[in-house]
C-alpha cells in the first residue's frame, strides 16, 4: 500500500447515493466482529457498513433516515449514533432500526436534559455516553440511564478562555486503571486547540493541537471518500 497517499476503502465513486458511494462522511469506526467499516454518511442520511475484505465494492445500509454524525461502539457491540437534528444520541443493538434514547431528545437547548448539534462521542466500559455538542461549546457526560447529563468541559459561553470552548468537534477520553480521574480531550475547532479536563475540574490545560487534528468540518466540499493510511496502526481519514 502507498504510505503517502493511502489506499480508497469506502466510497471514492464520486458524491452520490448509490451504495458504492459516499456523500459527506463525518465518522467512521472498525467493527471487529465483521472485519467492516461503521461510516456515518452524513449527506445520505444514513449510517452504512463497508467490509474491508478485498473485493468489497459497496456498502449495505444499517440504519437511514437520520441526522447522523458521530459514532461510537462499546465491548458489547451496541452502536451509538449522534443524531443533530434531533439533538439526541440513540444506542442500537446491530440490525435495530430503532434503538432507545441514551442522550438528550428533549428538543433543542442547553438543559442538562438537552443536547443541541451532537456531534462526536465516546462510550466507557460502563456505557457512559461522552458526547461534545458544537452549539453549546461543551462536552456532556450522560451515565447509564442518566435522564440528563453533566457538564464535563466548557458549558461557560463560546471563548477562547480555558473555561470555555467554541464550536467542539473532536472528542477522546483516556480512563487510567486504578485511578479515578477521567481525562476528557476536546478538539476546539474554531478557536484552534485542544483542552484536557477532568469530571472534578472546572478549569482546563491547554494542549498542543495535534489530537485527531483531521475533522471533517476542516474540508466541506469534496467529502466521498474513506481512506487508509498505514502510521503506527491503521487509521481512516474522511476526505
Amino acid at each position: 500500500m502507498d504510505d503517502t497517499n493511502g489506499q480508497v476503502v469506502a466510497g471514492g465513486n464520486g458524491q452520490g447515493n448509490r451504495l458504492d458511494q459516499l456523500y459527506y462522511p463525518t465518522d467512521v469506526l472498525i467493527d471487529k466482529e465483521t472485519d467492516s467499516l461503521i461510516i456515518s454518511d452524513r449527506g445520505n442520511g444514513r449510517v452504512v457498513r463497508w467490509s474491508r475484505r478485498n473485493g468489497t465494492t459497496q456498502g449495505e445500509i444499517l440504519i437511514d433516515n437520520i441526522g447522523c454524525w458521530g459514532l461510537a461502539i462499546d465491548d458489547q457491540r451496541y452502536l451509538y449514533i449522534s443524531d443533530t437534528e434531533k439533538h439526541e444520541v440513540r444506542r442500537y443493538q446491530i440490525g435495530d432500526k430503532t434503538g432507545t434514547i441514551v442522550a438528550g431528545g428533549n428538543g433543542k437547548g442547553a438543559g442538562l436534559n438537552q443536547l443541541n448539534w451532537p456531534t462526536y462521542l465516546f462510550i466507557d466500559q460502563q456505557q457512559t455516553v461522552y458526547v461534545s455538542e458544537n452549539n453549546n461549546h461543551r462536552v456532556m457526560k450522560w451515565n447509564k440511564g442518566a435522564k440528563e447529563g453533566i457538564v464535563v468541559a466548557g458549558g461557560q459561553g463560546k471563548g477562547n478562555a480555558l473555561t470555555q470552548l467554541s464550536n467542539p468537534n473532536g472528542l477522546e477520553c483516556l480512563c487510567f486503571m486504578g485511578n479515578a480521574d477521567e481525562f476528557t480531550y476536546t478538539v476546539d475547532l474554531t478557536s484552534n486547540q485542544a483542552t484536557s479536563t477532568t469530571p472534578s475540574d472546572s478549569s482546563s490545560l491547554l494542549l498542543p493541537l495535534s489530537i485527531h487534528d483531521d475533522s471533517p468540518l476542516l474540508d466541506l466540499s469534496e467529502n466521498t471518500t474513506i481512506k487508509r493510511k498505514r502510521q503506527d496502526k491503521h487509521s481512516y481519514i474522511n476526505e
